[in-house]
């Protein structure tokens, strides 16, 4: 969870930033595409595609955890980035390749030249190579201008507004549509994704790495794709999967087959003794977190802990609990309670009460009362009616003070009167909120990938024995390595476990 985030999580992934839409530039004729030379038409100058991606840059990096702090692994990134974009259609262009600091698999552009990966999708990769064909499938969207194109065809299309805050019903951050730029993190399509990824092995080649990368990425990410779906299944829930080419058509693609072994002839050469780079990526990688950053404050089983804030907490026993990118959101077993928590840094000289009645200025608060939890001021109301996830209904909010923030609590259930039904756990809950203790920093660190060397007896069934993964670790060691659902890893091979 992020300080000063302010979007949901769902809202940033589909970057709703009607802002910038504005400010698209608008010209008439057509322009010439950059990787086949036909007449392309665009409804963007290459100026105004700088210059909209430029815009945007600030707003991608705080919805998504803001950039990963490690800047060894930042400069790596762009360095492979780099090369490949020399190689490209477009190679005068200034690029701009970042890794963000979030658990969500993903990479994708602005356009532009720029360029994000997540540090969740870095942990699935295993090789430069594999990295080269994220990034060059990516550059690949770039040169073929796919986001202006898709923003050309839908330039007014309104993909919503999204109301967000504490279950206010403020507009505050809401109205945030007409951008038509969901594409961005959702894909372009089966025939634009294709062309990126013909590009991306094109580049792949001229770097020095084999084409043939671009299907193993495609390999290990659909196997992580599937793995991902049936839990979600299991859970009840939408499931986080990465967004190209991956959720188009499968490994064995022929379509794909064909761009890759086009590529490979521009090599001239056989491409079976390339190095893909395995131990100097994996070397690279090392102490990446799995799962939410140092950062972002870390979830172990139902406790929340935040070193850099340092505060902890207990949500209810058995309830789901998601850490996001702007906070932290528990909900029951028969989704029919939630929970959440928010900062926000209160204005000036402004107590707890007044700045609850400034958040709750639009609703008819009820019973409210000062509340002291474990040596920390705050203030507690319930609303009798007010826009929670369940429609119109009564909802509990607590604000507490601690370290010039405070802390938002909205809680809420279906079907209640009066108070939520769930009124007695919130509270609860509430209540374990505290400061950390010095022996319990540790805790608050995140899990983190870290690499050994395999033997002749090293087997994944036995590492996830002793893997702090508490859900499928077996499972997930096996993705995380390129070895599922049942490979095992050649004696003297570099692997990840996580620590």
């Amino acid at each position: 969870m992020s300080l000063h985030m302010s979007l949901k999580k769902s809202v940033r992934a589909a970057l709703l930033l009607a802002a910038v839409a504005g400010q698209v530039v608008l010209i008439g004729g057509c322009a010439s595409n950059p990787v086949t030379g036909s007449p392309d038409l665009v409804f963007q100058s290459e100026a105004g595609e700088i210059k909209r991606a430029k815009e945007v840059h600030p707003m991608i990096v705080q919805q998504f955890g803001g950039p990963y702090e490690n800047q060894q692994l930042q400069v790596y990134v762009d360095e492979v980035g780099q090369r490949a974009a020399k190689a490209s259609h477009r190679p005068e262009l200034e690029y701009h390749f970042m890794v963000l600091d979030s658990e969500d698999i993903n990479a994708f552009t602005t356009g532009g030249g720029y360029v994000y990966v997540t540090r969740g999708i870095m942990n699935y990769l295993n090789s430069e190579a594999e990295l080269a064909a994220v990034l060059g499938h990516e550059i690949g969207h770039v040169t073929a201008r796919h986001p202006t194109r898709q923003q050309s065809k839908s330039t007014l299309s309104n993909i919503g507004a999204a109301a967000v805050g504490l279950f206010t019903g403020s507009a505050d951050l809401a109205g945030l549509a007409n951008y038509a730029g969901a594409a961005l993190v959702s894909g372009y399509g089966r025939d634009q994704e294709l062309e990126a990824d013909r590009l991306g092995a094109e580049y792949l080649t001229k770097t020095g790495f084999a084409p043939e990368s671009m299907i193993d990425v495609v390999r290990l990410l659909k196997n992580q794709e599937m793995y991902e779906i049936a839990r979600a299944r299991e859970e009840k829930r939408e499931p986080r999967v990465y967004h190209g080419v991956f959720a188009t058509h499968p490994d064995n693609d022929q379509r794909l087959t064909e761009v890759v072994k086009a590529a490979d002839k521009l090599k001239g050469g056989p491409t079976d003794n390339l190095d893909p780079g395995r131990e100097k990526y994996l070397k690279a990688i090392e102490g990446l977190p799995m799962g939410p950053s140092r950062a972002q404050g870390v979830l172990k089983g139902n406790r929340f802990y935040h070193a850099d804030l340092g505060l902890t907490m207990a949500f209810p026993s058995g309830w789901n609990v998601e850490n996001q990118a702007d906070r932290v959101v528990a909900v029951s077993p028969q989704k029919d309670s939630v929970l959440q928590m928010q900062t926000q840094a209160p204005p000036p000289n402004t107590g707890p009460r007044e700045f609850l009645s400034r958040l709750l200025a639009r609703a008819s608060a009820g019973q409210s009362e000062p509340i002291e939890i474990n040596g920390l001021q705050g203030y507690t109301a319930v609303v009798r009616a007010a826009s929670t996830p369940f429609g119109m209904g009564p909802a509990r909010y607590v604000v507490i003070y601690h370290n010039n923030l405070a802390y938002i609590f909205a809680g809420a259930s279906k079907a209640s009167s009066g108070t939520p039904k769930a009124d007695p756990l919130f509270m609860s809950a509430v209540k374990t909120f505290r400061r950390l203790k010095q022996n319990e920093f540790a805790l608050a660190e995140p899990y983190k990938i870290k690499t050994i060397r395999a033997t002749a007896t090293t087997r994944i069934a036995d590492l996830a024995k002793t893997s702090p993964l508490s859900e499928y670790p077996e499972q997930q060691l096996r993705l995380l390595n390129d070895l599922y659902p049942n490979k095992e890893p050649q004696p003297g091979q570099l692997i990840k476990i996580v620590e």
